[in-house]
């Protein structure tokens, strides 16, 4: 099933995709719901946020071929972690699917992006393990992991780098029926296909973040897991467009403006 957050008729509401229509619904995902008769053209409708988190989780460097590209650059011996190791992002950097990413006018010319499948968690969560873990998990969409290069080497924390306004278009909407190792993420600029790669291909899997986490602290509906990515981007332009689509949940599509 895919759930989507959309405005019609200057109307916001939840709905279910079913081809080229959506079907409104009363209610969310995370609590009760019913279908309504109100139906859209999903061509004809505003498409939103899938979910603004509660928290906004992230894992870094968590595909081998990245971690070592990264070292490479560094002139370093990659460093493969041996644990999974999480960190956060801000609420203000999160767009939608089709809304521009805004390079900030005192940006330099390294703008990266990055293709990551999203974990959506669906229920309150605590003290996992291997066995339950995925029963937390409500469904997938897709991030865009937007990086102002120069800054994250200049400063000592992300908090720029990776969260200025816009950094973070997420998206188009929650599937819920995704398989992890049939997936395939592919990411293009401008029709050009610069990326692809197994999503499942992780260092650690959702599972293992899962346990890891809830052993410190609860996870809530809606909260989301940006679960990394693989390879290397090239530095993106004003004018330019991003798409990155995921095998079995959809594609997310951005275009690159500079703030005027």
């Amino acid at each position: 099933m895919r759930w989507l957050q959309f405005t019609a008729d200057k109307t916001s509401s939840w709905g279910i995709v079913e081809g080229d229509r959506v079907i409104a619904v009363d209610g969310d995902p995370f609590g009760e719901w019913q279908r309504t008769p109100r139906t859209h053209a999903l061509a004809g409708v505003k498409i939103e946020l899938p979910v603004v988190p509660r928290t906004f989780y992230c894992v870094g460097l968590n595909y081998l071929r990245h971690l070592k590209e990264a070292a490479n650059k560094r002139g370093e011996v990659p460093n493969v972690p041996d644990r999974p190791e999480v960190g956060y992002r801000a609420q203000n950097a999160l767009i939608a699917h089709d809304e521009n990413v805004v390079i900030p006018a005192n940006a330099t010319e390294q703008i990266h992006y990055e293709g990551e499948l999203v974990v959506v968690i669906g229920k309150e969560a605590k003290h996992l393990d291997e066995h339950n873990a995925m029963e937390c998990v409500f469904g997938y969409t897709i991030g865009n992991d937007v990086s102002e290069r120069t800054w994250q080497k200049a400063d000592r924390g992300l908090w720029r780098s990776k969260n200025a306004d816009t950094f973070k278009p997420m998206g188009p909407w929650i599937e819920t029926s995704a398989y992890l190792d049939k997936m395939e993420t592919v990411v293009r600029v401008n029709g050009k296909e610069t990326n692809r790669f197994r999503t499942g291909d992780m260092i650690f899997g959702v599972k293992e973040f899962i346990v890891e986490m809830t052993k410190y602290f609860t996870l809530w509906p809606g909260d989301v897991i940006w679960m990394g990515t693989d390879g290397a981007s090239p530095n993106i332009r004003d004018g330019d467009t991003v798409e990155i689509e995921i095998t079995g949940i959809g594609m997310l599509r951005n275009r690159f403006v500079a703030e005027k």
